[in-house]
């Protein structure tokens, strides 16, 4: 008998593509190809919704590209690699990171990868070029870009490492946290969760988390019954009455209107204050009044070159963001997903878009 199997050859997909300021839709695209020998292309399995994405559909990244597939949060499999690719080979199940790095630039080398020089360098996908919340995706760069999952760990374990959680243990790396430290986070969304758990990693003494929500605020007394929770209306006052007469680090992960403000003023003289947060409009750096205060500050985007690291404590039990995965959504929901996420609707913290075979 003659086996007369046929191979389908997919050239088409679905993808969730920026059209304009306020509008996104899910269209039909061509399947991305290689285009360079250190590119990889990876089925997404996985992919989920950041604040990130929201900036750009409210116009507040101008850097953003018209008709690029958004998205810069996923896990996937390994389809085809470039001839230069060694890291990585199809069939793995890999995280792909938020920033896209060469690995080789003056930045690079020291672990500044958000200011990679290459041209693709930094936050490129799902804002300059093609991301994730489609069928497949082309990661440049794959060799930096991309880290094999372990068997143990499922993709939805993994699928905050590349950003959200990558931001989390950015900033906690860079605010210096010492065991004698209080630590105050602002804002119990999905960053200052990430944030949190990172946190709670370096074993300081004391840890508060300022949120607006009752429900987030319940979340987090919860999952994480030894850190204590404040509102709005009580942090300043609440860190006025600490031994130093602040926090001696905060990190500012909300990206309100005032929380800027709150994150200075909340802090002890000589404190350090990282701000991880994105906001929709420029924030004011009062120097006379917090003359004296003598505070560092830390400030931007993600340098998202600790994944291996991060997959490596999700195998041994050191983090787990999957009760933060709220909501799950098969992609050709992705426009319910995004209502959901954005009107913050029926607890969401975050939602992962599943593309279902």
């Amino acid at each position: 008998m003659v086996n007369h199997a046929i191979t389908t050859i997919v050239t088409k997909m679905k993808a969730y593509t920026y059209i304009q300021k306020g509008r996104f839709d899910l269209l039909d695209k061509p399947k991305p190809q290689i285009q360079n020998s250190k590119d990889a292309i990876v089925r997404v399995t996985m992919s989920s919704i950041c604040s990130s994405d929201l900036h750009i559909k409210h116009g507040s990244v101008p850097r953003a590209v018209p008709g690029i597939t958004v998205g810069h949060e996923m896990v996937g499999i390994v389809e085809h690699v470039g001839a230069e690719v060694t890291s990585v080979s199809p069939g793995d199940r890999v995280t792909v990171n938020v920033e896209t790095f060469c690995g080789e630039c003056f930045f690079c080398k020291n672990g500044h990868v958000n200011n990679c020089s290459d041209p693709d360098g930094g936050w490129a996908l799902g804002c300059r070029i093609d991301g994730g919340q489609a069928e497949y995706v082309r990661v440049p760069h794959a060799d930096q870009g991309l880290d094999r999952i372990p068997d143990g760990v499922t993709d939805r374990e993994a699928l905050l490492v590349g950003d959200v959680l990558a931001t989390g243990f950015w900033a906690a790396r860079i605010s210096d946290i010492k065991e004698d430290d209080t630590v105050l986070i602002i804002g119990a969304g999905p960053t200052g969760l990430c944030t949190l758990q990172c946190v709670i990693l370096r074993n300081p003494k004391n840890i508060i988390v300022c949120e607006a929500s009752q429900e987030r605020r319940a979340f987090v007394l919860e999952q994480y019954p030894t850190v204590k929770v404040v509102a709005p209306d009580d942090c300043l006052e609440t860190a006025r009455r600490l031994e130093r007469g602040g926090a001696d680090v905060v990190i500012e992960c909300a990206g309100g209107d005032d929380t800027f403000e709150m994150a200075w003023k909340s802090a002890r003289a000589n404190a350090v204050v990282t701000v991880v947060a994105l906001y929709d409009k420029p924030q004011i750096l009062p120097l006379p009044d917090m003359y004296g205060k003598n505070l560092t500050f830390k400030t931007g985007g993600v340098d998202g070159c600790d994944c291996a690291e991060i997959l490596s404590m999700i195998e041994q039990g050191k983090i787990d963001t999957t009760p933060l995965i709220t909501h799950t959504f098969p992609l050709s929901q992705i426009e319910k997903a995004y209502k959901l996420f954005e009107n913050k609707e029926d607890g969401v913290i975050k939602v992962a878009i599943e593309n279902r075979c």
